[in-house]
């Protein structure tokens, strides 16, 4: 019997609705942090935003940018509760002191909580010591971009690390007691459905706080719009994503919260697949399968 009541899934929505009592948002910003990455050319699938599209301007400070995404969602949502989101770049990328500041300039914002996207091999000893102290004084999670547990494929996207110094990580910031949200990425080149699975599987067993699953979206400008042009790359079409997604919600922990299930394509640089600027209709569709299946997140999670 589904759990999660008029959903068939844990939401994040959900979850920080339970801890705080009320509906909370998380509002992008950009510190202006790069990415160690960009040295060696960087994800294949990364945009010259560094996945930072609907964050604020860099060329702002942190509070004017918090100040006009906040104007937006109050038309949207009226008054809730913020956490200030850290999406451009790699947000842990940097030296102590810069990273302390910004930090320190999140929190002194009207928010309960702090949330920043990063890569697992920009954690050292001291970023950890910093993290863990910023945890202690605020509701904290680090997102960590893996998009496939196979190395194979990490080659292929120039990910820049292996799956066991992703691990190495996770664990450092797990060991800390630190909340991690995993990002994972359905359609990457050379994929399988059954890669895609394999993801999901190794991410169910280290049992995250929270999962976000996007789709792989050909932006211009990066390395694989040059495949996806010359054939060498293959989108997903929506059926086949839908399909993928619920098989691997059927096989996440049902106590892992889902952050996202389709990840927002900026309609002036997605190239493909088209389908995905309608995320009502994908979201739409995940809930149909899961219906029409009578299953649920966890459904078929194996301890």
């Amino acid at each position: 019997m589904n759990p999660y009541g008029r959903k068939r899934y844990l939401t994040l929505d959900s979850v920080l609705k339970s801890e705080f009592g009320e509906k909370v948002v998380k509002v992008p910003l950009n510190a202006g942090f790069s990415c160690p990455n960009r040295g060696s050319g960087g994800c294949s699938y990364c945009s010259s935003a560094l996945s930072g599209e609907f964050a604020g301007n860099p060329r702002e400070n942190l509070r004017e940018q918090f100040g006009k995404t906040k104007a937006l969602y109050l038309n949207k949502w009226g008054e809730t509760k913020y956490i200030t989101y850290l999406q451009a770049g790699s947000n842990t990328y940097s030296d102590v002191g810069t990273l302390r500041r910004v930090y320190e300039s999140c929190l002194e914002l009207p928010v309960v909580g702090l949330s920043a996207a990063t890569r697992a091999d920009c954690l050292g000893e001291d970023v950890l010591d910093l993290l863990s102290e910023i945890n202690g004084k605020t509701y904290l999670t680090v997102e960590l971009g893996l998009q496939s547990s196979n190395d194979e494929t990490a080659k292929r996207i120039n990910r820049g690390h292996t799956y066991a110094e992703f691990l190495e990580g996770y664990n450092s910031l797990r060991e800390r007691n630190i909340r991690v949200s995993i990002h994972i990425i359905n359609g990457l080149i050379g994929e399988t459905r059954e890669n895609m699975l394999a993801t999901a599987r190794d991410v169910a067993s280290l049992r995250p706080y929270e999962i976000k699953i996007h789709l792989m979206h050909v932006i211009r400008g990066a390395l694989d719009e040059k495949r996806y042009l010359s054939g060498e790359l293959r989108t997903l079409s929506k059926e086949e994503y839908i399909n993928i997604v619920c098989d691997q919600l059927e096989i996440l922990p049902p106590e892992t919260c889902i952050g996202r299930l389709t990840g927002d394509g900026d309609r002036a640089t997605l190239v493909a697949p088209m389908w995905s600027v309608d995320k009502r209709s994908v979201l739409g569709g995940i809930e149909h399968e899961l219906k029409l299946r009578d299953s649920w997140q966890g459904k078929f999670f194996e301890i």
